[in-house]
């Protein structure tokens, strides 16, 4: 059963709901992490093919449906949320900075290197130079606007917690449930009220039906919103349908109107 799911979702992927999943059912799960935005146009081009999607963004989903866009889905449930917040390494010269002052200005300061994803690709990285733009115009702080248009600090979303905790970055952009379940401490994006929406489906001609609907139920039963929790994420409940409808294997967990 293949799973294709946002970069910030690789620890609870990997570590709680793979492996949870697997020892529940007699499915084994095979992952593929990324940018929202890039998962959906591989699949729209047929690079990867998957049972369930799991995007940041309901937005991403809509260039999914209908037959312009291939029909890959007719329907997703939103299912939980978290905030954009930026993370740093404890260990980095300027973490003491962080936690006095305010962040829109520590990031602009010399020698500073702070991490995001591609806007191009993941929906985080849009998030992210939103938060910048507004920021810059509502401080009055027009240095932001570089950061937001600086290239040699972007990186694919699966690998940006690991840069800040190698210690290769002062602080990056992220969800807080990613920085939750890495042990990363953040600062709330003051002035800022961005977040991700988590959504799931099943995919339009999966290869596994009937695997990817015992994912999604685990997924939204009580050991999946017990891992979503762990890990700081806000629930969407009951999981908010969009679309034609689930199939009849799901309707248990997601409530149809």
């Amino acid at each position: 059963m293949n799973v294709l799911y946002a970069g910030s979702l690789v620890d609870l992927m990997q570590s709680q709901l793979g492996p949870g999943f697997q020892a529940a059912t007699r499915y084994s799960v095979a992952g593929f992490p990324g940018g929202s935005t890039g998962l959906a146009n591989e699949i729209k081009a047929k690079v990867h093919r998957g049972d369930v999607f799991v995007s940041a963004s309901p937005a991403v989903n809509d260039s999914l449906e209908g037959s312009a866009n291939g029909g890959w889905v007719s329907w997703y449930a939103t299912f939980a949320t978290s905030p954009l917040v930026l993370g740093y390494n404890p260990k980095s010269h300027f973490a003491a900075q962080l936690r006095s002052r305010p962040w829109y200005d520590v990031i602009t300061e010399p020698g500073f290197r702070v991490g995001r994803t591609d806007p191009a690709t993941d929906p985080k990285g849009a998030l992210t130079v939103q938060a910048l733009s507004r920021t810059a115009a509502a401080r009055h702080r027009p240095a932001l606007k570089s950061v937001a248009t600086e290239t040699d600090t972007v990186f694919p979303e699966e690998s940006l917690v690991g840069r800040l905790q190698a210690g290769q970055l002062d602080a990056g952009f992220f969800y807080r449930s990613e920085a939750v379940a890495a042990g990363i401490p953040t600062r709330p994006l003051t002035g800022v009220h961005l977040r991700a929406t988590y959504t799931v489906t099943v995919l339009n001609e999966a290869p596994n039906p009937t695997g990817a609907a015992a994912f999604v139920r685990y997924l939204l039963g009580p050991a999946g919103r017990a891992s979503l929790r762990k890990d700081g994420f806000s629930l969407v409940r009951p999981p908010a349908l969009s679309g034609n409808g689930p199939p009849a294997a799901l309707r248990s967990v997601i409530p149809t109107p």
